[in-house]
């Protein structure tokens, strides 16, 4: 019978020896433990340092007294004489020959706005209209000169803080051309009102609706300026209006001028009346 043949053995081998184990490394010494302390001896931690602050405490509460006591006991130090020698009186009055002679009104200006104010006003042209739509008597109160601003209520009670007294009012016509003054004069007993109210006018006419320009320097003022709107003003039903206005102060008065025509206003329209209301302040 045949069989099957089986493949050869593989012939049997000796397994090899395993390594042998590296030497095992000596055990670190053991350090000596410390030696027992009594348990009664041990101290808190922290407080030394407790201590040290109480102690620095109390030196300095110690040291303030101690040094108010003895600035309390000690007499008053008389303060150094004042010597102004620059500061020269004389002992007798002046004869009456050598006094000076008090400031007249034309030389003392608060005499001048201190009296009737509308006399300070222009006076109306010859041959021109002379324009009563908002007063009779050249007199505006307060609350007819606000309502000529756009919030008329907020303008109202700015002006009873800025401590405005009181506002002389002109207007007159020359055929289609309208001129109206305005004279605001403020108490100024905290402020500044009339310089205040003039720089708030004049950064208003930079707004839309308005010059938006910066205008002119007005002379014989120190910031007083005067403006041609660059638009017409237009209003349905009525011919465009060109418009002008000057604004400046001196002393506690405010002066606002602006002037109206139907055709184009050059700034000498402006200027010349501008000039001539401030020689009258």
């Amino acid at each position: 019978m045949t069989t099957t043949p089986q493949p050869p053995e593989e012939p049997a081998t000796a397994a090899p020896e395993p390594p042998a184990a590296p030497p095992a490394p000596e055990a670190p010494p053991v350090p000596e433990a410390p030696p027992a302390t009594d348990a009664g001896a041990r101290r808190p931690r922290g407080r030394t340092a407790r201590l040290i602050a109480a102690a620095a405490l109390l030196g300095v509460v110690g040291g303030v007294a101690t040094g108010y006591t003895v600035q309390a006991e000690r007499p008053p130090t008389p303060l150094p004489p004042l010597s102004q020698p620059d500061l020269a009186y004389p002992k007798k009055r002046l004869p009456a020959d050598q006094t000076p002679e008090p400031l007249s009104a034309a030389e003392d200006r608060r005499v001048k706005t201190d009296g009737d104010l509308r006399k300070l006003l222009l006076p109306v042209p010859k041959g021109a209209r002379e324009n009563h739509k908002f007063t009779k008597d050249n007199w505006l109160s307060i609350g007819t000169y606000s309502e000529r601003f756009s919030t008329p209520a907020d303008t109202f009670r700015a002006f009873g803080w800025s401590g405005l007294r009181r506002v002389a009012h002109r207007a007159w016509d020359e055929g289609d051309r309208t001129y109206i003054i305005n004279l605001v004069q403020f108490r100024d007993a905290q402020e500044l009102g009339a310089k205040r109210h003039m720089e708030e006018q004049q950064n208003s006419m930079l707004r839309d609706g308005m010059a938006q320009n910066v205008g002119s320097l007005l002379e014989g003022t120190e910031w007083g300026r005067y403006y041609v709107f660059d638009k017409p003003v237009r209003r349905p039903g009525y011919p465009p209006m060109y418009a002008t206005r000057a604004i400046a102060h001196r002393g506690d008065v405010t002066m606002d001028i602006f002037a109206y025509d139907t055709r184009p206003m050059s700034k000498k329209d402006i200027r010349t009346i501008a000039e001539r209301q401030v020689g009258m302040l």
